[in-house]
């Protein structure tokens, strides 16, 4: 196991915590998380760019004019590339970039990721975090004592207080334990965990 401070919402020390090795203290494979990256990357691409070939521009059905005698190049058809509205050649057309992983690549990456960042002193550990309302300038408080401005805040379970709060506030996201990505953990300077967070993630990812 592994020790972390506690901290409360106004940058006091709250005791210590310990975090299981198997989430927090695994190898880093650096390949495995560009792996993954792009596989979320991918998966977020929604393939729409399209353009329309020769055979799917409307129009086209007539030969132009006759094969001899005009003087003029051979044409077959006014839809062909090579015409002002004629069709695309090679152009893009709607496609799936999406492509599935092996759920142990997934959970081995979403460990190394947690890992990276508590070896570098990026995962900060607070009592608990809580607001009676959904307001920015609660939650801006918050992370202003802790000196936190670019983090990604993790928690046990859906809080829509907090998740509204956050929304306002620039390079500041919200993810909660089940859903978590490596590319989120990994775009974000900090992370930024509850004590009930951490037993959670026990629960969901120690099973």
């Amino acid at each position: 196991m592994l020790q972390a401070d506690v901290i409360t919402g106004e940058n006091k020390p709250a005791g210590k915590i310990e975090l299981p090795a198997d989430i927090f203290g695994t190898e880093v494979k650096k390949e495995v998380l560009h792996g993954v990256v792009r596989n979320y990357l991918a998966n977020q691409r929604q393939g729409n760019a399209s353009t329309k070939t020769k055979g799917l521009v409307s129009g086209g059905g007539k030969k132009p004019w006759k094969q001899k005698g005009t003087g003029r190049a051979r044409a077959g058809s006014n839809r062909s590339p090579l015409w002002r509205g004629g069709g695309t050649i090679f152009g893009p057309l709607k496609r799936d970039y999406s492509y599935k992983l092996p759920k142990k690549v997934k959970w081995g990456a979403l460990d190394g990721a947690l890992s990276a960042k508590f070896s570098d002193g990026e995962i900060v550990i607070i009592k608990d975090l809580s607001i009676e309302k959904p307001k920015t300038k609660s939650l801006a408080h918050v992370l202003g004592n802790l000196g936190l401005k670019n983090v990604l805040i993790i928690l046990p379970e859906e809080n829509k207080s907090i998740k509204l709060a956050a929304r306002n506030i620039p390079n500041v996201n919200v993810a909660v334990v089940g859903k978590l990505n490596v590319y989120d953990i990994l775009v974000h300077q900090k992370l930024l965990l509850t004590e009930q967070t951490v037993e959670r993630m026990k629960e969901v990812y120690l099973g």
